[in-house]
């Protein structure tokens, strides 16, 4: 397959698609902080998709930071550890980012303690085959850190008859305020580029992607300094700022010009996507032992006192991270996990910060407004939008009617809840919530009709 000819300087990108303001401006500058160590964490035991880890400790016991505290639920499912010196003081329900009561082990801190990570030998890497590599990367709790918190294990693990042909890491960071990936890319680009040729030590790649947007010129300038001293079989490519341009598919079409069929994943067509954040966690993993038990949070907003871009020890309280960077102004209207495009509001601060958190926006009126909603136009608009070339006016007016499977029909199973439709629908009508509803009914029927296929 010739690629070739779409390098052609600067302009790589996909058909349609949405420019928001970018609001990079917030934190983009800003280096990655540490927040000092907080009294109490709560760690929901699901933090992934895939079955919940199960724990491993019990109330009382002392725990140190980075200590597996549950074990894998499954093979789609991963480890989880202590973010600190601390004791267990309880393994119960607590409210999480999606509104419900998660299991999970709550650890007080040892004020005692220096609260250093004491590194731990790993195997080298090159020693080990595919399966021992698969279950470190199991076992040090590593997910896909750009939001979705797929089991990097699973996706690392190529089917039978599959190969990766072309290994790309996802840069590009298209949703508006986030940048904990562009300071990543800046202040970790080592070990980032060190993570990839791990991996593909396992995958044997024949071209490796470093897929950047151009409003990341810092990130771009450093990892081609240090891809091109490493003289690495590695490109780093510029990509049309753009939205949704990080989307896996819409980057693999950027960059190969490949488009991944209708209910196929990219390692169908011989690619592996994976995101800056998971790379350098792994890479971090194999030079020290730390397993998964912090993230970098971009905090943003107009509502925010004093946004930063903050290392965060997984199960922080968002209301102490919140307090961290100055506390919320007055006229605060909403609190988001992750971007504004596909975050989740939040009910309460008093949820934990968990493995897919990419960032918390604190907005006000300046960014949220409740529209009125009115009745479809037929304006068109959100055709010209969705990059995957779906018909979301007619797919909103069947969600309204509740017609599931003609929704199914119309190939709603595809959509990946980007909101660019929703973004430009000029009578505010929220397609996305409705596909999300349709989405979760269509699985519950599914799986309903597997159970009664199997008696």
């Amino acid at each position: 397959m010739d690629t070739t000819h779409q390098h052609n300087g600067s302009t790589l990108t996909f058909p349609h698609g949405i420019h928001p303001d970018d609001n990079k401006g917030y934190t983009q500058a800003l280096p990655i902080e540490r927040m000092p160590f907080s009294d109490d964490y709560i760690l929901p035991l699901s933090q992934h998709i895939g079955a919940p880890s199960k724990a491993i400790v019990t109330k009382g016991q002392q725990v140190k930071r980075g200590q597996m505290i549950a074990e894998p639920g499954g093979f789609v499912s991963v480890a989880l550890h202590a973010p600190v010196d601390g004791t267990v003081t309880d393994i119960g329900l607590y409210p999480g980012q999606n509104g419900q009561e998660n299991l999970s082990v709550r650890i007080k801190t040892d004020h005692f303690s220096s609260q250093q990570f004491e590194p731990v030998k790993v195997p080298d890497y090159r020693q080990m085959d595919l399966p021992e590599f698969i279950r470190h990367v199991q076992n040090s709790g590593l997910v896909g850190l750009g939001g979705a918190a797929f089991p990097a294990h699973v996706k690392f693990s190529i089917p039978e008859g599959k190969r990766c042909r072309y290994l790309m890491v996802n840069g590009c960071e298209c949703e508006p305020f986030l940048t904990s990936d562009d300071r990543l890319m800046i202040e970790y680009g080592e070990d980032l580029v060190n993570g990839m040729m791990i991996l593909n030590h396992f995958l044997g790649a024949e071209k490796i992607y470093i897929a950047v947007e151009q409003n990341k010129p810092e990130a771009l300038a450093n990892l081609r300094k240090i891809v091109k001293e490493g003289d690495l079989p590695m490109e780093v490519v510029a990509l049309k700022t753009k939205y949704p341009q990080g989307a896996e598919k819409m980057m693999i079409k950027a960059i190969l010009g490949l488009e991944v069929p209708s209910g196929k994943l990219p390692v169908d067509i011989d690619v592996l996507v994976s995101n800056v954040g998971s790379i350098t966690a792994l890479s971090q993993y194999f030079s020290t032992g730390m397993p998964l038990i912090e993230r970098v949070i971009t905090v943003s907003g107009s509502a925010i006192n004093r946004p930063a871009n903050v290392m965060v020890p997984l199960g922080t309280s968002i209301r102490e991270l919140i307090d961290w960077c100055g506390g919320i102004k007055d006229g605060v209207t909403r609190v988001l996990f992750g971007g504004p495009m596909m975050g989740m509001v939040q009910k309460s601060i008093n949820t934990p910060v968990v493995k897919g958190t990419s960032g918390i926006l604190v907005l006000s009126d300046r960014e949220v407004r409740d529209l009125n909603q009115y009745n479809c136009i037929r304006c068109g608009r959100c055709i010209d939008a969705c990059p995957l070339y779906l018909n979301p006016c007619l797919l909103g007016l069947q969600a309204k009617k509740g017609l599931w499977e003609e929704m199914e029909e119309n190939n709603i199973m595809d959509c990946f809840e980007c909101a660019s439709c929703s973004y430009v629908c000029p009578s505010s009508i929220p397609l996305v919530q409705s596909f999300r509803v349709a989405k979760g009914f269509l699985r519950e029927k599914k799986t309903r009709d597997k159970e009664t296929a199997n008696g």
